[in-house]
């Protein structure tokens, strides 16, 4: 079962993209190193104050990848420097 999330971002602080891109690759890597995910920048890359991030989630159970992708959610929500603008996740 693979469970697939693309999280839609505010980005409030950057001013620049390369402040976008500090913010993003802390987040990123903090997801890859408390999750059991795949994880990058698959959207919007040209806009400093919004981006599209996927996740990826490979489990033997639904439940779990849901589980998983759950975690990730909320993470992302505790993070300030991001607000999350909408979320679209699937399971297949």
């Amino acid at each position: 079962m693979v469970g697939i999330a693309e999280i839609r971002l505010l980005l409030p602080g950057p001013r620049s993209l390369k402040e976008k891109r500090r913010i993003l690759r802390s987040l990123l890597d903090r997801l890859r190193a408390r999750y059991p995910v795949a994880v990058a920048e698959v959207g919007d890359q040209d806009l400093w104050n919004r981006a599209t991030v996927g996740v990826a989630c490979v489990s033997n159970e639904g439940a779990h990848a849901h589980q998983v992708l759950g975690q990730v959610l909320r993470f992302v929500e505790s993070v300030g420097e991001v607000e999350i603008d909408g979320v679209e996740v699937r399971l297949a």
